[in-house]
C-alpha cells in the first residue's frame, strides 16, 4: 500500500511504501532572503514531514540538496552541518539548478527509512 501525504493536483508533498518515505522537493516558503535562513526552513520542513511519517533525520537514506548559485555551497553546508545527526550523515549530492521560481536559493529532497 502506498500512502500519500498532502496530495494536490500535481504531487504529493511525501509518499510512503513498504518502509521507506519519499520526500518531494522542499523549498523556503517565506523566502528568507539568505542561504541560511532557507535552509534552516527547508530542513524544518523536512523533520516535520519526517515526524508524520514516524521517522526522523537519523533514518535519512538520501539527500539530494539543488542550489541555484553554487557559491551558496558552504552557507548550506553550515546549516546543513548543524542540523545532521553526528555518525547518521546521509550519502547526498549538491548540484546548482535552475529553481522553479527566482527567489528559491535552495531545494532539498530526501529519502528516509521508517
Amino acid at each position: 500500500m502506498v500512502q500519500r501525504f498532502d496530495v494536490g493536483a500535481r504531487m504529493s508533498e511525501m509518499a510512503v511504501h513498504n518502509g521507506v518515505c519519499y520526500l518531494a522537493g522542499q523549498v523556503a516558503v517565506d523566502g528568507a532572503p539568505d542561504i541560511g535562513g532557507q535552509t534552516r526552513e527547508v530542513l524544518a520542513a523536512i523533520d516535520a514531514l519526517l515526524a508524520r511519517a514516524g521517522t526522523d533525520k537519523s533514518k535519512i537514506l538520501r539527500a539530494e540538496i539543488f542550489l541555484a548559485d553554487i557559491a551558496d555551497f558552504p552557507g548550506m553546508n553550515a546549516v546543513w552541518d548543524t542540523w545532521v545527526v553526528p555518525n547518521h550523515t546521509p550519502p547526498r549530492a549538491t548540484v546548482q539548478a535552475v529553481l522553479a521560481r527566482p527567489e528559491w536559493k535552495v531545494e532539498i529532497v530526501v529519502t528516509a527509512a521508517l
